[in-house]
């Protein structure tokens, strides 16, 4: 009998964590789903086109939750990819980010976030795998608008974005700090690949959602222009 239940309370866990899977998808298809929203947002809550073809790098810090996520010291999780010198999209670079404030311009219990890193200096620092926004590269809450001009984003390093029920709006991200995420690169790259060598290019993973998520950065920027 204590052996028959034991079987059950197994059988049930499993089914909840298979559910939760089902119902939450990962990071890389969270990623993806957020920069699929992009060419989907109305124009007068949408992310400039300008930002979007001027854009060095894009990163996405998907599903953080009010309490859970964003709160000063704690962290998540998110995924980056550049512009290569051969104009394509590099592979995923996975990061962690620590010390995000959920600001009042943020407001609800969850949100995505993005950040479009908009010069050299930004993406130079980010290539090296841990940068410290605001302080070691500028960042500004990026405007709203399809038509809205991305001027602020040539004189700050990042533009930083908050995406929630459909709508993007400005927001503040300064203190926050991204590293890499070496436990998620191996697993995506089966070894140690350094940040440098995945966003210029230099490194390719077969991962199926990781593909996908590039292949939605490329179709975002091009539907800008």
């Amino acid at each position: 009998m204590k052996g028959l239940l034991t079987c059950l309370l197994l059988l049930s866990l499993g089914t909840l964590v298979w559910a939760k899977d089902e119902d939450n998808p990962g990071e890389l298809q969270s990623a993806t789903t957020v920069i699929q929203t992009l060419t989907s947002t109305s124009p007068d809550q949408g992310i400039p086109n300008t930002v979007l073809q001027g854009a060095k790098c894009v990163a996405v810090i998907p599903k953080l939750v009010k309490g859970a996520f964003v709160v000063g010291g704690e962290h998540g999780t998110g995924v980056a990819t550049c512009r290569t010198s051969s104009g394509s999209w590099s592979s995923p670079a996975p990061f962690e980010v620590s010390g995000i404030s959920w600001g009042a311009q943020i407001g609800g219990k969850s949100t995505d976030l993005v950040m479009f890193i908009m010069n050299d200096q930004g993406m130079n620092d980010l290539l090296q795998g841990h940068i410290k926004v605001g302080a070691d590269v500028s960042a500004a809450a990026g405007p709203v608008g399809r038509s809205a001009s991305a001027d602020a984003g040539y004189k700050a390093g990042i533009l930083t974005y908050s995406a929630s029920k459909g709508a993007f709006i400005g927001a503040s991200l300064n203190g926050a700090e991204l590293h890499q995420d070496q436990k998620a690169t191996r697993s995506w790259y089966e070894k140690d690949v350094s940040f440098k060598d995945i966003l210029t290019g230099n490194a390719s993973t077969s991962n199926a959602d990781a593909q996908s998520f590039v292949s939605a950065v490329q179709s975002a920027v091009q539907s800008a222009k």
